[in-house]
């Protein structure tokens, strides 16, 4: 039966899908949240505070991408936070398109964005809907700051980092190892995308604002290889990412290694059985609320040119919130004005760097952008 709210948080039982709803009462737009456990997501989103001020539907869908469309017809955005999204995200991405809305995601897969954009990105376009994913914390603060970095003429290479205090989810869990499992990362040389050297290992980063050095891995690409690729003012890009926690850093790549070592042999369907066994014995429950006196963000980005180099850090803290703000303002934006751009498209080319960085001070989450230029 189609719905007869405008946007859809799908996943809406999950940390994420939560916050945005979350969000979403905060700008007063009504929602369906949906999920595959009815009384789940019931049982989620009765517990926002003050949820009965906004109008919501909860309905419980099966994942296919038929299902999909009956239960969002009638939506024009869709929220999607069931990750991970190579493995979950073409059916949400397909349904959006039939029905004819805007879809935006939370992912962290680069070789996902790179088949959606290959696969989606013109159909999108021709409908005029804006096809965005990885809108979030970990990669559209750092593309905010490339960008402010890059208002400055002459600029072609972006040495991006961020870091983050804070727990992992079992989606953020299962992300990783599926990455590892599945795909390649790359950064980008030259405007071609180019691989990380396995071999290299963690990263040992300066990190602005502390003493300490801190450890860092290509975390499956990021996504600003992608964003930058055709982006006329872009030739060199890569990033690292990484948890300040030094003990969970060392862990990673342990982690890693033994579950690709159980995985050696095994066809697809098995991997991603001992991926779930793994990411839910890492960590098998909801993370705690964050607390902004703990859960801290930190995006830092370089950007060279042969005359010229600009250093942009953007401070903030509770990265969920801040990925849960910046789709719940997408769909504010997207129901009363349409996108920048349409088709495949970043969180800045759709929405605005400027106008994500205004929101994102508004509602306390991050900190004036510092910006050192020497040009």
């Amino acid at each position: 039966m189609p719905t007869d709210k405008r946007v859809v948080v799908y996943g809406a039982s999950g940390y994420t899908g939560r916050l945005i709803c979350e969000y979403l009462r905060e700008y007063n737009i009504p929602f369906l949240a949906a999920g595959r456990d009815h009384a789940r997501v019931e049982a989620i989103v009765d517990a926002v505070p003050g949820i009965d001020t906004v109008e919501h539907d909860i309905a419980e869908v099966e994942h296919s991408k038929d299902a999909l469309v009956e239960a969002f017809r009638g939506a024009e955005v869709v929220l999607n936070t069931v990750g991970p999204f190579s493995r979950w995200g073409h059916a949400v991405v397909e349904a959006s398109l039939e029905i004819g809305a805007h879809y935006t995601d939370t992912n962290g897969e680069q070789d996902w964005m790179i088949d959606v954009e290959k696969k989606y990105g013109a159909a999108f376009a021709e409908r005029n809907l804006v096809l965005t994913p990885g809108l979030a914390q970990m990669y559209s603060i750092g593309e905010i700051a490339a960008n402010i970095c890059l208002e400055t003429p002459g600029l072609d290479t972006l040495d991006i980092q961020v870091f983050w205090k804070g727990h992992p989810t079992v989606a953020s869990t299962n992300t990783i190892l599926t990455n590892a499992a599945f795909s390649k990362a790359y950064f980008l040389e030259q405007n071609e995308y180019v691989e990380w050297p396995a071999e290299d290992g963690i990263y040992q980063v300066v990190v602005p604002g502390q003493h300490d050095l801190g450890l860092a891995l290509p975390w499956g690409g990021t996504s600003h290889p992608v964003w930058f690729k055709n982006d006329p003012r872009v030739a060199k890009a890569r990033a690292l990412g990484g948890v300040i926690n030094r003990p969970l850093m060392l862990g990673v790549p342990q982690i890693i290694a033994a579950a690709l070592e159980q995985m050696d042999g095994k066809s697809d369907a098995e991997k991603y059985q001992i991926i779930d066994t793994i990411s839910a014995s890492v960590r098998s429950e909801t993370p705690p609320r964050e607390n902004p006196r703990i859960n801290t963000s930190l995006d830092s980005v370089y950007a060279s040119g042969p005359l010229g180099r600009v250093h942009t850090v953007i401070h903030g803290n509770c990265n969920y919130k801040q990925t849960a703000l910046l789709n719940a303002y997408a769909a504010s934006h997207l129901l009363q004005a349409p996108p920048r751009a349409t088709g495949f498209a970043s969180s800045c080319q759709a929405f605005g760097h400027r106008e994500l960085l205004g929101v994102l001070r508004a509602f306390g989450l991050v900190l004036d952008p510092i910006v050192t230029a020497h040009s």
